[in-house]
């Protein structure tokens, strides 16, 4: 299939409000969809599809608040996401949280629980200690790698 012809399709799947196009030309199938699939069909076919839309960006206020808030971050084991998704400090919303600062804890003990695809995943401390800071709002999105504790 040329690729001049898929660029043309995946101009057309943009400015449409078409999720997903299949094209068949003989033996050669093309996919071109917005979403990504969970897993992988098993008939080999060639998937090319646009990249997703990027976030909006942050208020430069809130960059250069965070930029001014890791130089006073305490000494200490960070404690990091390992996913992307929404920060929660409670199990619910009326709930005692799970840590607060100066909160002794040990390795495996809940810190928070990160809400990704509707899945509840809760972040436990990897090291035993005081925690020192809790660097991220309840409700806040997070990132994956971005600090979340700081175990002392």
């Amino acid at each position: 299939m040329d690729i001049r012809k898929l660029k043309k399709l995946i101009e057309l799947l943009n400015e449409s409000d078409v999720a997903e196009i299949e094209i068949k030309e003989g033996e050669e199938s093309v996919r071109i969809s917005r979403y990504s699939s969970v897993a992988p069909a098993p008939v080999p076919t060639t998937a090319i599809a646009p990249p997703p839309p990027a976030p909006a960006p942050a208020p430069a206020e809130t960059g250069s608040a965070q930029a001014e808030a890791e130089p006073a971050l305490p000494e200490g084991h960070v404690v990091k996401s390992p996913m992307v998704g929404t920060f929660y400090r409670a199990p619910s919303p009326g709930a005692k949280p799970f840590v607060e600062v100066g909160d002794r804890v040990e390795a495996g003990d809940t810190l928070c629980i990160i809400e990704a695809m509707k899945i509840l995943n809760q972040i436990e401390a990897d090291q035993a200690g005081t925690v020192a800071a809790i660097l991220v709002e309840n409700g806040e999105p997070v990132e994956y790698g971005q600090p979340l504790f700081v175990i002392q």
